[in-house]
């Protein structure tokens, strides 16, 4: 736009005046607007007033001697306006705009009668006619500015429209967790609630049972027990932030030879080999976290589909590494087969990639199942504790 306004006058200057005086007084003009035209989205008011005043003093003193410009030069003016009414949101700037252009040009008219050379260097209606459309290119801004608001509104309101539809959908999941929240504590609460009180009702008749039965209801109960307790917390979680499960510290190596007990008194032979001192400071709690989630994990999966099978957990560090290794054999009798739904796998794989390790999960040769990690103690993000 700049451009095309300051190349108009320069070719229409010849047809007006081709004298040497004309082309200086020309280029004096487009200098100045060459110059505060590019600050009129910043500055509208400035600029519009430094070119109506440049524009006046160039005409009055070209008419004074002798000199008449291409009446083009006016279009820098009308650029000038636009952008005053498309950037200046104030309405007394607005009326400065009017009043100091008005006073600019009268003045300028007042003195062109006084000075100029002869009666066709005398300009009143050639002025007036040149810039009676100027409030024209004012108007065009206005509508230019009047419509961005307008597009801003909209896209304030489609925000608005936008950030309610997700406060109902949060709402109606909130709703929905409360209400799988109520539903699992009617299914499975009272399951496992019964669960463990006919549990105990065999354990207090434990003496007409066998031993290897005794043992078995032990675990019974305890597995019973602590599985009320962990969805005890998980419906607390469902039903809102505010009844979330209290803090605890999370569990690690420490934890594990109570782990291996509670499988052993649910009647599955495990043998624990943990070669690591867990209480070590060298040893990040992330790493530890996820090799006790693995084998807790692992432990499930094998009294769920290899009953009666052996396990055996290895743990240890080998080479700057953490191993992990937990293999169960093949079920001690023929079992029907189960499938899960492999989320298991897939939050081990998580843990250990997060951690950027490796994990090896399938069956062996020998038709048992083996889940081997290993984690890179090196690597390991000691403020990873949310993994």
């Amino acid at each position: 736009m700049v451009a095309l306004t300051l190349c108009a006058p320069l070719l229409m200057q010849p047809s007006a005046d081709p004298s040497a005086r004309a082309w200086w007084l020309l280029l004096g003009t487009e200098v100045v607007a060459a110059v505060a035209l590019p600050l009129r989205s910043k500055l509208p008011v400035t600029v519009f007033l430094v070119l109506i005043a440049t524009l006046v003093a160039a005409v009055v003193g070209g008419a004074a001697a002798g000199v008449k410009l291409s009446p083009l030069i006016f279009l820098s003016l009308a650029v000038a306006l636009y952008s005053v009414g498309s950037y200046c949101t104030s309405w007394a700037r607005s009326w400065l705009v009017v009043l100091g252009g008005g006073a600019v040009v009268t003045a300028g008219m007042w003195i062109n009668q006084l000075t100029a050379v002869s009666a066709q260097y005398r300009g009143s209606s050639d002025v007036i006619a040149v810039l009676a459309p100027m409030p024209l290119a004012w108007a065009t801004g206005f509508a230019a500015r009047t419509h961005r608001a307008n597009l801003a509104a909209a896209e304030r309101r489609m925000e608005d429209v936008l950030r309610e539809q997700r406060l109902r959908e949060q709402q109606a999941a909130q709703q929905e967790r409360v209400r799988i929240a109520r539903e699992m504590h009617d299914v499975v609460a009272h399951s496992l609630t019964l669960l463990v009180v006919q549990a105990e009702t065999l354990r207090a008749r434990g003496g007409e049972l066998p031993a290897w039965a005794r043992t078995q209801i032990d675990g019974l109960a305890v597995a019973g027990r602590q599985a009320g307790g962990e969805l005890r917390d998980l419906l607390r979680v469902l039903r809102g932030p505010e009844d979330a499960a209290p803090l605890a510290p999370m569990p690690g190596l420490r934890d594990l030879p109570e782990l291996l007990d509670r499988s052993r008194a649910a009647g599955t032979q495990v043998d624990g080999r943990i070669g690591i001192e867990a209480d070590t400071g060298a040893l990040p709690r992330p790493a530890q976290l996820t090799v006790y989630r693995i084998v807790q994990e692992s432990l499930t999966n094998a009294r769920r589909h290899s009953p009666g099978a052996r396990v055996r957990v290895d743990i240890a560090e080998d080479a700057g590494q953490l191993r992990c290794e937990v293999v169960n054999s093949r079920p001690a009798e023929p079992v029907a087969a189960s499938w899960g739904t492999g989320l298991g796998l897939v939050s081990m794989r998580e843990r250990v990639d997060a951690l950027g390790g490796e994990l090896r999960a399938g069956p062996t040769d020998d038709g048992g199942f083996q889940v081997l990690a290993t984690l890179p103690l090196s690597m390991v993000p000691l403020d990873a504790a949310g993994v």
